[in-house]
């Protein structure tokens, strides 16, 4: 389907329903800079709380449906049906919602990781036609405004050659035995995958550290544990890296680490300089050059040109969370309206990556933290 000139993209909605968080994100980043309106959703796989949901968001009643099956079929049939279906289901439903609207016509928005099972989202992203509708996985801190920078200064050669790289990404939500809808999914390996930590939010650090750096993971030595009595997944994953062309890293991804309320940073170092980025401070950015004073960078600062292509309002005004999340939305509206893909945008390979990364983090910890390669 084809969208007109500056009218909003008609949106679909798969999951994301009363009780959900990451729906309501999607939501608030369509809505922010009017590219996208919300028309159609099947909210929840249970019909009643899909109605519910569809009511108190708004839609139609017969735009609110009881399965994504139903809503694609329907809506693909359509004159004014939904061009984009956005997909904020747990993990083990990431892909048949997103192939029933790839198969229609419909691009897709897809939160992250590919799926639950690697081997599944290999086979998924081998039958995507590369000239048909268009994807996005929602690695959503690829929008901060200095990340775009920090890849500019990365890849532009202006770190010098690419030493080593830091990231982390910490949370303590998980540090006790906890049951809520939240929980429940993301630790239980049949929805979120073998993976725990490391694909929920071990995912977002090594996609980062890849957007930045250009670098790819060519082996890793993973130690994956479970620090919670009983609980059927990892809650904390600590890595060595090592990427192709001899760089070297560590990632650590916890989700019981007290007092980390969400501790996403990333440190990068090369032959000429190195910098430092924390989400929690998204605004500036540590910068130093090799024999010279470090200095901070901010998002609207002298010299920041890829940031500032990013932002929307002046210096000093700070950007975060939302902002970034719509930033890959409004980015991707202009890849739908003119068919010309986004290099900055994640998508398919950039999932299938992912899945890499988990598949050989489980195998690295399954046999003692031995190196594995990712292919």
């Amino acid at each position: 389907m084809t969208a007109t000139a500056r009218e909003p993209l008609r949106l679909a909605m798969v999951g994301g329903g009363q009780g959900a968080f990451i729906g309501a994100v999607h939501r608030m980043a369509a809505r922010l800079d009017g590219e996208y309106r919300l028309v159609a959703g099947a909210l929840s796989s249970r019909p009643d709380i899909a109605r519910a949901s569809g009511a108190e968001l708004g839609l139609e009643p017969g735009r609110s449906y009881p399965d994504f099956d139903t809503m694609i079929a329907a809506e693909a049939a359509r004159p004014d049906g939904a061009q984009v279906v956005a997909v904020v289901t747990p993990n083990h439903m990431h892909l048949a919602p997103a192939a029933a609207a790839l198969r229609a016509g419909l691009h897709v928005i897809c939160d992250k990781p590919l799926a639950a099972d690697p081997d599944l989202a290999l086979d998924f992203a081998r039958g995507v036609a590369a000239d048909g509708p268009k994807f996005l996985l929602t690695h959503n801190y690829t929008g901060y405004p200095l990340m775009r920078q920090a890849r500019q200064m990365a890849r532009s050669g202006e770190l010098g050659e690419i030493r080593v790289v830091q990231a982390e990404y910490a949370q303590d939500w998980l540090a006790a035995d906890v049951s809520n809808k939240q929980a429940d999914w993301r630790t239980d390996p049949a929805r979120s995958g073998a993976g725990g930590a490391i694909g929920d939010i071990g995912t977002h650090a090594h996609n980062l550290l890849r957007f930045v750096t250009g670098l790819e993971v060519e082996a890793l030595a993973a130690d994956l544990r479970a620090c919670v009595p009983g609980r059927r997944v990892d809650d904390n994953a600590n890595l060595m890296l090592r990427f192709a062309g001899g760089a070297t890293g560590m990632l650590w991804a916890s989700q019981v680490a007290v007092g980390q309320e969400n501790g996403l940073r990333l440190r990068v170092y090369g032959t000429r300089g190195g910098i430092e980025w924390c989400q929690i401070d998204p605004n500036r950015m540590w910068v130093a050059e090799l024999g010279q004073p470090g200095r901070w960078m901010t998002r609207g600062g002298p010299g920041v040109t890829a940031a500032g292509a990013a932002g929307r309002v002046p210096p000093g005004h700070p950007e975060g969370y939302l902002e970034a999340f719509a930033t890959l939305y409004r980015d991707f509206a202009d890849v739908v309206r003119t068919g010309r893909d986004n290099p900055l945008l994640p998508g398919l390979a950039d999932g299938v990556e992912g899945m890499l990364f988990i598949k050989a983090a489980l195998a690295s910890s399954a046999a003692d933290g031995a190196w594995t390669r990712l292919r």
